[in-house]
């Protein structure tokens, strides 16, 4: 996913302005407010590490719509709740924290299920391309702080249930 280029980025500000119902979103698409905040499956993420394993109640963000705007615009984050956004199949992401309130780490999955790359405390509003590294089927966004108190670190086991969709 990459930005708009600045001319349609300004563009699509002055209408967000304009129409107060429209955010702009990281895959550069204007997305309706109302459906993009749509109820989402949540699920238990499970996370192995040398501490133990930590439950995570995360929401599914599934359809482009909701990969789009992810945690945008939100306030707070649970220490033991987050974002799960599933890529199928396996790719390349990038994401980045446009609109975003709140310090993120970012855990990117690898397609076997273990932790392929960490992006601790994300910096808010920040433009700044985050990429994966590689393939990956899943990105688990977390509290600021959060995969350094549970001792998460790269090859430790990611594991969620079947979504119901």
């Amino acid at each position: 996913m990459s930005p708009l280029p600045p001319f349609l980025r300004a563009f699509a500000l002055a209408l967000a302005a304009m129409w107060g119902a429209v955010g702009l979103v990281s895959a550069g698409a204007l997305v309706d407010a109302p459906s993009a905040q749509a109820a989402m499956e949540r699920v238990a993420v499970v996370l192995e590490t040398r501490s133990g394993r930590h439950r995570i109640r995360a929401e599914l963000a599934m359809t482009p719509e909701q990969r789009s705007r992810g945690l945008m615009f939100r306030t707070r984050l649970g220490r033991r709740e987050g974002m799960l956004f599933l890529y199928e199949p396996a790719q390349p992401v990038t994401m980045w924290m446009k609109n975003t309130y709140i310090p993120l780490d970012m855990v990117f999955i690898g397609p076997e299920g273990r932790v392929r790359r960490i992006a601790r405390d994300t910096e808010p509003f920040s433009e700044a391309l985050i990429r994966s590294g590689g393939p990956v089927r899943a990105v688990l966004e977390l509290a600021a702080g959060v995969a350094d108190e549970i001792g998460l670190a790269v090859g430790d086991r990611v594991s969620w249930p079947r979504p119901r969709r």
